[in-house]
């Protein structure tokens, strides 16, 4: 994707694209918080290379636009409870696939990895059904099939929140160490799903 100049290194912090989203009135907010305003974007290659031999550390962001450019805007996939949806890979914007702490972001590994794996059904939760937009793109760029899609429902607690590891939430485990039998655990999964 580099060599067809569809990536570009990146400079800004999480704190840069806030101020920037702050600064023009909070700008919409994508998958991992404010949209990226494509501050870096613009830099001359000169300016970029000149930023990167001083040692400044950066990401490497997707164009978006030229991304969709190049496979075209009709991108579909299936998901399993909505049929078919058409692909907006610009909702999240340029995102960053090459990140400055880690080789490759959640989004480039899970693409990769399931064609690798030979997947043909990715179940997972409905808060990352906005992803398989920029996902379905990814796999154009890269000439990889897709998948069937499945997005569940979220499992939450009593306040609404959803059960994940980052809110510190009981685990099936713990639950079942505590004595709560697998009958009683499912009757809260029901509940919790509706």
């Amino acid at each position: 994707m580099q060599s067809r100049g569809l990536l570009y290194p990146c400079f800004c912090t999480r704190k840069d694209i806030q101020k920037e989203s702050d600064a023009a009135g909070g700008a919409p907010h994508g998958l991992e918080g404010p949209l990226y305003p494509a501050i870096c974007r613009s830099l001359s290659e000169v300016e970029r290379q000149s930023r990167i031999a001083a040692g400044e550390s950066c990401a490497l962001r997707l164009d978006v636009d030229r991304a969709v450019a190049e496979v075209g805007s009709h991108l579909e996939w299936i998901d399993v409870g909505r049929g078919i949806q058409r692909a907006e890979p610009q909702k999240p914007g340029d995102v960053v696939l090459v990140r400055k702490d880690i080789g490759c972001s959640y989004h480039l590994a899970v693409v990769v990895d399931d064609a690798v794996q030979e997947v043909t059904r990715v179940t997972r939760g409905e808060d990352l059904f906005e992803a398989t937009h920029l996902h379905r793109l990814l796999q154009a760029l890269l000439g990889l099939k897709s998948p069937e899609y499945e997005h569940h429902a979220l499992m939450c607690d009593s306040d609404g929140r959803r059960l994940a590891k980052r809110n510190d939430a009981e685990t099936l485990r713990s639950l079942r160490h505590r004595g709560v039998s697998a009958d009683e655990i499912i009757k809260r999964l029901v509940v919790c799903l509706g």
